[in-house]
């Protein structure tokens, strides 16, 4: 694990399939580069709730929602990736 006084760190692990699912890929100036969706990123603030604050994955999934930035299926297909389909769905619920 790497060790660094700056910028703080915290190491997170992910199984090969929750972390190459959900990746795009785009051409920023001539460099691809890769990131993750808004859906995987909205689950993995809920996998993450507890380090990150369940505010910050509840505003999350709020402006996601609201921007219409992702689709339902999409967001389902994560949340049962990341196994936390259940922890999601009140919220979810709240939202439609």
């Amino acid at each position: 694990m790497p060790r660094l006084g700056y910028p703080p760190l915290r190491i997170v692990r992910f199984s090969a399939t929750a972390l190459s699912d959900g990746v795009e890929e785009h051409l920023v100036d001539g460099v691809l580069i890769r990131v993750t969706g808004i859906a995987k990123t909205v689950a993995d603030c809920f996998k993450y709730r507890n380090k990150i604050g369940l505010d910050v994955a509840l505003e999350a999934l709020r402006e996601s929602w609201r921007e219409k930035r992702m689709a339902n299926e999409e967001l389902w297909h994560y949340a049962r990736l990341c196994r936390v389909a259940n922890v999601m769905r009140p919220y979810l619920e709240s939202l439609e």
